[in-house]
């Protein structure tokens, strides 16, 4: 009853005195409290049950202005107003007369835009609130002269976006938006400069799309440490559905960088079944894409990544937590200062394939993808012009059946697949791997390399014969019994395992480890290199090049 006696008063002065007769209300009865500060509102305090039985009606709201500030009733209808409506948390009877024509009822709840040529980047004076509201839709593609070609520099279909969002000047906001409900899609926009200034470490992490669960108001007038695993407790769900999708992240609308940079792209916080498609990131001081705690069937595809991690985490992608079903697939990642993909301590396993992977290492000499954990599939990568290796397996933690298929290498600083044993501890082992492994001897040996230290194949002689008759090759060798072996055709000098520059054959090994294949498309003066991929500990390092010869043993 103080609750219900407390929601009818009009709003009053002594708000200090109000807020804490709410919130001790809220909390007695386990109810989730929000509070907003407007002319004519004051809050609105819901129980979890409450919030799901009482439906907001769906709208459509168009942001008319670039403003930011206040809320309060006025001829502009502002993104912060905009999203203060779609989560509940401002009735359209509290907007003026001019504002509320802006606001209609819709079979969804999305915001649109249509601002004045001229005023299309929203200048931010304070981080906004959470997009809270399950299914929104922030759509800039709706900004009156928005052309849906294609427009970044690859051949990705990436449109240049209209409406951007920044910080002002002389403002440290950390994030741009923060998803917080399921199947909330962000489309169609800029975002660039949300970072901590002056070199400060940041409590709260920044990025320019933020993803997460509902954090839970603060309660400072408990007197002991809260629990160990807060706030990832049972009832703090990871929201799920999410859409970041056609945005130019980390750039201006003109396609330049930005004066203050962005500290990440994308952080996936804590989320399930979040998509990443369609989308320019770009100079960003970190990763253009991070995930921490959770980021299961992450789907990440068809990406430009490009000049990330310059002052700060390296590497385009990071993928770290449990991130089971992660998928990165036909992505172009260039140009940026570590590793282009790289997986730390990782709980499930990701897919990486079809993607374009061309000249990281800008800043640290790393593997092109560095691999932790087990049952990682990467396929059809074209992986070039790397300071490091091409791919990086470690040994710890465990590491088992990671299958590296299909790839093409070039103009690399190391193997096209490097397999880290723990007997080498050098730091510079975990950035550019640890070169070619020695044959294993025991079992702890296997046990402490990458992919259970499955050895490369060996061939029967270091040169074959080509027929003098019908100009075939017999290629015969050993590699691990029952596994699949991968020819590749090496077409770089200087290299003595790989690179492994053209798939050319497949043959599998029999029992007893043995194979043999016969091939008719080299010639004399071609080198030959194989892996081995066995279903259970996954693939190997290069074998040794070997040379194909004449009759007359002549390269010609």
């Amino acid at each position: 009853m103080k609750l219900r006696r407390f929601l009818r008063q009009k709003h009053k002065p002594n708000l200090k005195n109000q807020y804490k007769v709410l919130k001790s209300s809220c909390k007695a009865k386990n109810y989730i409290y929000t509070f907003c500060f407007l002319p004519s509102v004051f809050c609105f305090c819901l129980s979890p049950a409450q919030a799901q039985e009482e439906s907001l009606p769906q709208l459509k709201i168009t942001v008319n202005s670039d403003r930011d500030g206040s809320i309060q009733p006025d001829s502009d209808l502002t993104l912060r107003e905009a999203i203060a409506l779609a989560n509940g948390m401002l009735s359209p009877t509290q907007l003026s007369a001019t504002e509320r024509v802006l606001v209609t009822e819709s079979k969804d709840t999305r915001i649109e835009f249509n601002l004045l040529p001229g005023q299309t980047t929203i200048v931010l004076l304070e981080e906004l609130p959470p997009l809270a509201r399950e299914g929104l839709i922030l759509d800039g593609t709706t900004q009156p002269g928005y052309d849906s070609t294609p427009f970044a520099p690859s051949n990705l279909p990436i449109p240049m976006p209209i409406v951007a969002i920044a910080p002002a000047t002389d403002k440290e906001i950390l994030r741009g938006l923060t998803i917080v409900a399921d199947n909330i899609t962000v489309r169609g926009l800029s975002l660039y400069g949300f970072a901590s200034q002056h070199g400060r470490t940041a409590t709260t992490p920044p990025a320019d799309i933020f993803i997460s669960h509902r954090l839970p108001p603060p309660d400072t007038s408990q007197q002991q440490p809260p629990d160990w695993n807060y706030p990832f407790r049972e009832r703090d769900i990871p929201p799920q559905g999410i859409a970041i999708e056609a945005n130019w992240i980390g750039i201006l609308p003109d396609g330049s960088a930005p004066s203050m940079t962005s500290a990440f792209g994308v952080s996936v916080f804590n989320s399930r079944g979040t998509t990443i498609r369609h989308n320019w990131i770009a100079h960003h001081d970190g990763s253009g894409i991070i995930t921490s705690v959770r980021s299961e069937n992450l789907q990440i595809q068809e990406n430009l990544i490009e000049n990330n991690g310059f002052e700060g985490m390296p590497d385009a992608i990071r993928l770290e937590g449990i991130i089971d079903k992660t998928q990165v697939i036909g992505n172009e990642i260039r140009d940026n200062a570590g590793s282009a993909i790289y997986l730390f301590k990782p709980e499930g396993a990701a897919k990486i394939q079809d993607n374009r992977i061309s000249s990281n290492g800008k800043r640290f000499e790393r593997a092109a993808i560095f691999l932790m954990g087990s049952g990682h599939e990467l396929r059809n990568n074209k992986i070039q012009g790397q300071p490091g290796p091409g791919v990086v397996v470690a040994a710890f933690p465990k590491s088992r059946g990671n299958r590296i298929q299909d790839n093409q290498f070039s103009r690399l600083d190391g193997l096209s697949i490097d397999l880290i044993s723990q007997l080498d501890v050098n730091p510079q082992a975990y950035q550019k791997g640890d070169g070619v492994n020695p044959p294993h001897d025991s079992y702890q040996r296997r046990r402490k390399t990458g992919n259970f230290s499955i050895e490369s194949p060996r061939w029967l002689s270091p040169e074959f014969i080509l027929s003098p008759v019908d100009g075939t090759i017999e290629l015969a060798g050993v590699a691990e019994p029952n596994s699949q072996v991968d020819i590749y055709r090496v077409t770089e000098e200087g290299g003595t395992h790989g690179p492994l520059n053209q798939a050319i054959a497949t043959v599998k090994t029999d029992d007893k480890g043995k194979f043999s294949v016969i091939l008719g498309d080299l010639k004399a003066g071609d080198r030959v290199s194989a892996i081995a991929t066995h279903p259970e500990y996954g693939t190997s390092e290069p074998a040794y090049n070997i040379s194909i010869k004449a009759i007359d043993g002549t390269d010609k």
